[in-house]
């Protein structure tokens, strides 16, 4: 009889064991953050992910046989919209929670790709998330010893071994860069390109406050698309999508964390942040009933007890881009809004920083003068072992036409 075995996720109670799987791994370890329930489950409901429309997803948790514990769970998926934008069709696998076994962990990779393989994938990214880039995405590899931003993975250090032993070949490393407010200074350089910027009046920043968060929905989506839209992997923002960004943020927008540039009154830049969420909900076990989120609205909005921001978006349409207009946003929150003792908040961290974008990294590290202290991992696995590995081009490469 095999010591595993696998058990797809087909009900309610087979999904309560895939999410539960965590807790065991992590009880001992004072940094990670129990993720919401909710948050996870819903990337594997049709009805709110619409990656679902042109792709599909399974999940299986891992057993002993000898004790019926769960030992491991992990999650494969593809979307035909994004798999052909790469060299092969590439799928994907996620989620992944195991212990400290090999054996564990080639019985799920093993399950990834035979059905992937099925659904006429030959390749496979992980971990990453069945949707967007900004939440689940990546394997934590430096950084153990802080605690990770609301819907970013945190992961033991044992789990790299198991990734690379089974053959997983590191694809990009996203960078995740912390300011502290304290001792928080920009760089001559950058403070010299914001001012150039800020004492010409064609030039405005602006924060939501007196802003309808539509229009500021609309705004984001403009930049959002000339910005990004054109790089692998990036999809356009639909109108519908920024809106519903902007609606789901609401309840935790602090305006004084939302701010766009503007010349001649037309956006052409932003940067949202958020108060990071890991500070409040560690202690809710996953739940987030109605009591659950009384306690979040309290401890954000009276009590004040997040100190931490989490800047979730940042985008310069391309003609301003290298014009200082970043330099002049980070300028205009330090002087406006950090130095004047308004805010309450201690750290300001920048996660998603990938190293295919040097620019940004340059611009982070120089220009902030914020300090790197996380690191993740984005593997491919090739199904084809004796195809040829390449890495993630830099940005600039545009996605080929198809």
């Amino acid at each position: 009889m095999a010591k595993y075995i696998l058990k797809e996720v087909k009900s309610a109670a087979d999904e309560k064991v895939w999410l539960h799987v965590d807790r065991p791994i992590y009880k001992s370890n004072p940094m990670w953050v129990c993720p919401l329930d909710n948050d996870i489950r819903n990337v594997f409901n049709p009805k709110v992910n619409k990656k679902f429309e042109n792709g599909e997803a399974i999940r299986w948790t891992a057993f002993d046989t000898a004790t019926g514990e769960a030992v491991g769970r992990i999650a494969a998926f593809y979307d035909t919209n994004a798999s052909d934008d790469y060299d092969q069709p590439t799928g994907g696998c996620g989620f992944f929670e195991c212990i400290d076994s090999q054996e564990v962990a080639n019985l799920m990779f093993d399950a990834c790709r035979e059905w992937l393989a099925s659904k006429g994938m030959e390749a496979m990214d992980g971990p990453i998330n069945f949707g967007s880039r900004d939440a689940w995405w990546g394997l934590l590899v430096d950084g153990y010893q802080y605690q990770p931003l609301y819907t970013n993975p945190y992961h033991p250090p044992y789990y790299k071994a198991l990734f690379e032993n089974y053959g997983f070949q590191n694809f990009f490393n996203q960078n995740s860069y912390v300011w502290r407010a304290e001792s928080g200074v920009l760089s001559e350089v950058a403070l010299e390109k914001a001012h150039r910027v800020l004492s010409n009046p064609e030039y405005k920043i602006k924060d939501v406050s007196n802003t309808d968060l539509s229009v500021a929905a609309e705004n984001l989506r403009t930049i959002y698309n000339k910005a990004w839209a054109l790089f692998t992997g990036v999809n356009p923002m639909s109108e519908a999508e920024a809106q519903k960004l902007m609606q789901t943020l609401k309840p935790i927008i602090d305006p004084n964390l939302i701010y766009f540039a503007y010349y001649k009154d037309e956006p052409i830049g932003f940067f949202v942040m958020v108060p990071d969420l890991n500070c409040v909900i560690g202690k809710f076990g996953g739940r987030f009933g109605i009591i659950e989120k009384l306690r979040l609205m309290w401890d954000l909005k009276v009590r004040k007890s997040c100190d931490r921001v989490f800047g979730i978006i940042f985008g310069i349409t391309p003609e301003f881009q290298g014009k200082g207009i970043e330099s002049a946003i980070m300028t205009y929150i330090l002087e406006t809004y950090i130095q004047t003792g308004r805010s309450p908040y201690k750290t300001f961290e920048f996660a998603w920083i990938g190293d295919f974008n040097p620019v940004m990294n340059k611009m982070i590290e120089r220009y902030v003068c914020a300090t790197r202290h996380k690191m993740h991992t984005t593997y491919r696995y090739l199904f084809d072992r004796t195809k040829e590995f390449t890495c993630c081009p830099r940005i600039g490469f545009k996605r080929p036409a198809k």
